[in-house]
């Protein structure tokens, strides 16, 4: 069975930090660009920061970028989003997603995902 499974949600401070994990199972992440997409309350799901299949190339949504950091690591078949200096307004559902080609996840955004994981829910609040 082909699975993306997040995980690192959590109440958090504002200021605080926190790392979410993206574990492929079933498949070889390393043949796919992989794409962070959040959804807050109220709001259409958004890409927020891809990476490519070599970690060679990564974006970032306007703001995000001195804030979040995106990596991978193809040998443990992981991808993670370390996200720093966190707002109330980073409140939502973080998504990761599997996406055939880096361009999909910067240009076409979320109907380009072959495969979504679950989601884990990250609360920014003092």
């Amino acid at each position: 069975q082909l699975q993306l499974v997040e995980s690192g949600g959590d109440l958090v401070q504002p200021g605080g930090s926190l790392r979410l994990s993206c574990t492929a199972s079933g498949f070889t992440l390393d043949d796919w660009s992989v794409g962070w997409i959040r959804q807050a309350p109220g709001e259409e799901r958004t890409v927020i920061s891809c990476i490519s299949n070599n970690a060679d190339r990564s974006y970032y949504a306007g703001g995000l970028q001195g804030r979040f950091t995106v990596s991978r690591d193809n040998a443990k078949n992981v991808a993670y989003l370390q996200m720093n200096s966190l707002k109330p307004e980073d409140t939502a559902v973080y998504y990761c997603a599997a996406f055939l080609h880096y361009n999909a996840c910067t240009m076409r955004g979320v109907d380009e995902v072959e495969y979504w994981g679950q989601g884990t829910r990250v609360t920014v609040s003092s």
